[in-house]
């Protein structure tokens, strides 16, 4: 028995010890694939090597990474920005974004979070899975935010290569752009991308499958966002809650949308937070600006987002409220 157990030490020890440089290998590809998972990778990878120096920075989900222009910010306010924009997940991952942004880079100044009726609801299933492998292996705070979801499972997390079973899409990517230099033109800028689609049936396949839908929030994700709040509230970061522009057909799909703005009004009132819906602006009128119900083509996009500045602009948002304080107390001084 004891020869035995020598021999499969023998065995499985070789393949244990080429296990970990094959898996950094892959890791290290998979990061380079800005053509594969909606280029993710990018993101997370400037946020784990602490990347981001930007003064505003826009959170949420996929109306984040597609509504809002960082360049266009930028270019008319002199502030740096960038969008952290995290497609199909709910604010229980954007969360897990934040606290990588806060604990490896420097904080913004100023913080877009662009809400949608699904921003604290919580889904099971892990979308876009494939987007987490590079950065698994003995991550528990990683391991920490995933676990609440269908997809991985302990030894995806702590064997090396396991994870990487049965994903033969992710190993081919891997490998691929390990040897061939990857093109910058096809990822994203600053965590944004517009999208040149045209109309699609999204929405039409959506009502015909699910018909209207009532949104129900989760009491867990919606107790770390007021978290999420107080926290910036303690590092002195503005945050300025946006509902940016949404088909007028679309609006119809979730039944009660208004009790979720209302929920959205509620809170940015308690915490002093300015609340810009668009859910009225002309844009949700015309379809021609849409690609689907709920996302904005590059010409939408590009429009909301000067709209945005204009209208931050008029408010002062883009001031830095304690330096505003000291100008006030100085004029205050010398009446």
């Amino acid at each position: 028995m004891k020869k035995l157990l020598i021999k499969c030490l023998l065995f499985v020890l070789p393949l244990l010890v080429l296990s970990l440089p094959a898996d950094i290998f892959l890791s290290n590809g998979l990061k380079k694939a800005n053509y594969y998972a909606q280029d993710e990778f990018s993101i997370w990878n400037d946020l784990y090597e602490g990347k981001i120096d930007s003064k505003v920075v826009i959170y949420g989900a996929s109306r984040a990474w597609v509504h809002f222009d960082p360049a266009l910010i930028e270019k008319n306010t002199g502030l740096s920005a960038y969008n952290l924009g995290l497609d199909g997940h709910n604010f229980w991952l954007q969360y897990y974004r934040h606290k990588l942004l806060f604990d490896k880079n420097k904080k913004p100044e100023i913080i877009i979070f662009a809400l949608d009726p699904f921003t604290l609801c919580k889904r099971t299933d892990l979308y876009n899975l494939d987007q987490f492998l590079p950065y698994m292996l003995f991550n528990n705070e990683l391991r920490h935010y995933l676990d609440p979801f269908e997809g991985f499972s302990f030894f995806d997390f702590y064997i090396p290569l396991f994870r990487y079973y049965g994903k033969t899409k992710a190993i081919k990517y891997a490998s691929k752009s390990s040897f061939i230099p990857f093109n910058p033109d096809t990822g994203r800028k600053n965590g944004y991308k517009g999208k040149l689609e045209v109309w699609n049936q999204d929405f039409d396949l959506a009502v015909e499958q699910k018909g209207k839908i009532n949104v129900v929030t989760d009491s867990l994700t919606s107790d770390l966002f007021i978290r999420f709040l107080n926290e910036c509230k303690e590092h002195k970061v503005k945050i300025v809650f946006v509902y940016s522009p949404e088909y007028i057909e679309g609006q119809k799909f979730v039944q009660n949308r208004s009790e979720i703005v209302d929920l959205y009004n509620q809170i940015a009132e308690k915490y002093g937070i300015t609340f810009l819906d668009y859910s009225n602006d002309k844009i949700c009128q015309d379809r021609n600006y849409f690609y689907n119900a709920s996302h904005m083509r590059i010409t939408g996009a590009e429009l909301f987002t000067s709209k945005l500045i204009h209208d931050m602009k008029r408010l002062n948002l883009f001031v830095d409220d304690s330096v505003e304080k000291k100008i006030v107390s100085v004029r205050k001084n010398t009446e």
